[in-house]
């Protein structure tokens, strides 16, 4: 059993909102529990270069409102080697850290993971942090419900310039393995087609679904595309429907990074003050290469190993179904 007194946390991959309201949690739960926390900029970057520094209760006030990172977050193939991870073992050793927090998504897991392998004595919690929200070990992750909303902000505002002007808009949304934040929006906005990494849509569906929304009178259409689309993004697809629907006049909107911005959901600040506060008392606990979620409102802890490998991650059947039901 691995007994802590200095932890370490950092961002790393992709950054989510909600990231800001865990780090508060991480650094406020050590510290109450007698803890002393360390945090790292840039992620494994930052561990690999020692860009490290000592975090009090003060240091993270007023942040739970700010989406991104206050540890900022990068990508680092260094860390992939045996030669980077060793320096990174050695800052740790170097400021008597034996515990490290991980948020972020399957890359980062998978470093912390064989991090941990390799250097046992360093405890390693990882908290889900993804917009894309496919972690297996956690109905939700940090950032998919704030992004999930920022997108149907953005259709809403959309579909009122498509009804103004009779228009088709293919608007091309996050997701590049995961239909998640596509099939939500979808729903939310009232979209006529929802194109899915993990359902196959065939373009001649597709333009004949359209093509029943102008018989039945619809005075817009808008299709969500999630990116990893087996028909390709949306501006290809858009290409393909507009030479057999003719009477809209076919736009294209990409939302790309703007997903992921913005002050986090209520949600996404209560679930990464929750994942922050459990992941600190699970390495209290003892636990190390583990993950820390939330399953039927509950916390629940995965090896990494299973988070990693299980790819078990459904979107949900009824909600599929659902969606072309409610778009006739």
């Amino acid at each position: 059993m691995h007994k802590i007194s200095k932890l370490a946390v950092l961002t790393s991959g992709g950054d989510a909102p909600g990231m800001n309201p865990c780090i508060r949690s991480v650094v406020r739960t050590a510290i109450y529990n007698k803890l002393q926390v360390t945090g790292i900029r840039r992620g494994y970057q930052g561990l690999i270069e020692d860009d490290m520094y000592d975090m009090q209760p003060r240091s993270v006030s007023n942040i739970l409102n700010l989406g991104g990172t206050i540890l900022k977050t990068a990508r680092c193939l260094p860390f992939r080697s045996d030669e980077g991870m060793e320096l990174a073992y050695q800052n740790l050793k170097k400021h008597e850290i034996d515990a490290l927090v991980v948020i972020g998504g399957d890359g980062t897991f998978t470093g912390a993971l064989r991090f941990s392998k390799k250097f046992p004595d360093i405890a390693v919690m990882g908290v889900p942090g993804t917009i894309d929200n496919d972690l297996y070990g956690s109905t939700y992750t940090l950032g998919f419900d704030t992004a999930t909303n920022t997108v149907i902000e953005a259709i809403d505002k959309i579909r009122d310039t498509a009804d103004a002007h009779d228009r088709l808009f293919f608007v091309e949304v996050m997701g590049r393995d995961s239909g998640a934040i596509a099939l939500r929006a979808g729903i939310s906005c009232g979209a006529e087609a929802i194109l899915l990494p993990e359902k196959a849509t065939a373009i001649d569906d597709l333009i004949e679904n359209l093509k029943n929304g102008q018989s039945n009178k619809k005075s817009s259409s808008i299709v969500i595309v999630a990116e990893g689309d087996k028909n390709g993004g949306a501006y290809d697809i858009a290409k393909k429907v507009q030479k057999e629907v003719k009477n809209y006049d076919v736009k294209v909107t990409i939302l790309g990074h703007l997903q992921r911005g913005g002050s986090p959901s209520a949600f996404d600040r209560v679930l990464g003050s929750r994942l922050g506060y459990a992941a600190v008392n699970a390495l209290i606990a003892g636990k190390t290469q583990s993950m820390v979620g939330l399953e039927a409102n509950h916390i629940k802890i995965t090896s990494l190993e299973e988070a990693l490998t299980q790819h078990e991650f459904k979107l949900e059947e009824d909600l599929m179904q659902m969606a072309e039901i409610l778009s006739i």
